[in-house]
């Protein structure tokens, strides 16, 4: 996956923006107001994504690529180095896990607003 596949099935999701409230090279994507996947926009060496923490600790021992969130809460957080042994298919089902999760857990305002603009 190279940084453009990325950032279209990103914005290809319901609801999300993207933006750079870091710095100019942390490039954030949120539905809404919640962060659900970062990357460094030059290097796209690594993704960081939200995820459930037991399936965290899984992916961490199954996969060289995946390590707990860097800069990030350890335990609800994965950084995954791009080209290593993660395959393509499972980086997409954890961009969609990342997302799926920030929605579950917003407010149930913030959910009727996604279902009022006819996203969900």
């Amino acid at each position: 996956m190279n940084i453009e596949e990325f950032r279209d099935y990103c914005l290809s999701k319901p609801a999300v923006s993207e933006s750079f409230p870091f710095d100019e090279k942390a490039l954030t994507f949120k539905v809404l107001s919640k962060m659900f996947a970062i990357t460094d926009v030059d290097l796209f060496e690594s993704v960081n994504l939200k995820c459930d923490p037991e399936r965290a600790l899984e992916l961490r021992d199954q996969y060289h690529a995946v390590s707990p969130g860097y800069h990030m809460n350890k335990k609800h957080w994965n950084t995954i180095l791009n080209n290593s042994d993660l395959p393509d298919d499972l980086m997409y089902e954890l961009i969609d896990h990342s997302y799926e999760l920030v929605v579950k857990g917003m407010k149930k305002s913030e959910r009727e607003e996604l279902l009022k603009l006819g996203e969900l």
